[in-house]
C-alpha cells in the first residue's frame, strides 16, 4: 500500500514507446510527493487500481491488454479507460494518443475522448512541458492547487 500523503499517478504506457514522458516524469515529480505508478499492459494496470488509489491517470490509447499482445498494436487503452471511469471517484485522466490521420480524424477523436471523460488529450510527439502544464492544470481543477491525502 502506498503512503496515503502522496498523489498517485499511474501511468498506463505500452513498453515498445519511445515515449519519453513515461520514463521521465517518476523522476521529475518525486521531488513534489507525486508517485508515479507505471503499467505496461492493461491488465497491470487493473491491478495497480486494484491495490492503490489512483488520483490522476495517464492513459497511452495503444496500451495492449497483456503480454501476448505486445507484439500485435492492439490498442486497448480504451478498457484501461473504462476501469477508470468505474472507480468512485474515477479520476481525471490525460489521454495520450498516436499522430491522427487527417483534421477531421483528430476532432473527432478529440471529441470522443472528451465525451468519455477524459481532461485532456495529447498527440504523440509532444514536450515533456506539455505534460506537466496538463498536470498541473488537473491538480488546480480537480484538486485545488493542492495534492490529495487519501
Amino acid at each position: 500500500m502506498l503512503p496515503s500523503h502522496r498523489l498517485n499517478l499511474l501511468l498506463a504506457c505500452g513498453p515498445w514507446r519511445d515515449d519519453l514522458f513515461a520514463d521521465q516524469l517518476p523522476a521529475l515529480l518525486k521531488p513534489m510527493g507525486i508517485h508515479c505508478v507505471r503499467a505496461t499492459t492493461a491488465n497491470e494496470a487493473n491491478d495497480c487500481m486494484r491495490r492503490d488509489r489512483v488520483h490522476v491517470a495517464v492513459v497511452d490509447l495503444s496500451t495492449p491488454a497483456d503480454e501476448s499482445r505486445l507484439a500485435q498494436e492492439s490498442m486497448l487503452g480504451a478498457s484501461v479507460l473504462q476501469l477508470l471511469k468505474s472507480m468512485r471517484p474515477a479520476p481525471p485522466m490525460i489521454l495520450v494518443r498516436p499522430p491522427q490521420v487527417s483534421a477531421r480524424e483528430s476532432i473527432r477523436g478529440l471529441g470522443d475522448a472528451l465525451r468519455e471523460g477524459a481532461f485532456s488529450v495529447l498527440e504523440r510527439p509532444f514536450p515533456i512541458e506539455s505534460m506537466l502544464e496538463t498536470l498541473r492544470r488537473v491538480i488546480n481543477r480537480h484538486y485545488a492547487g493542492y495534492w490529495p491525502v487519501n
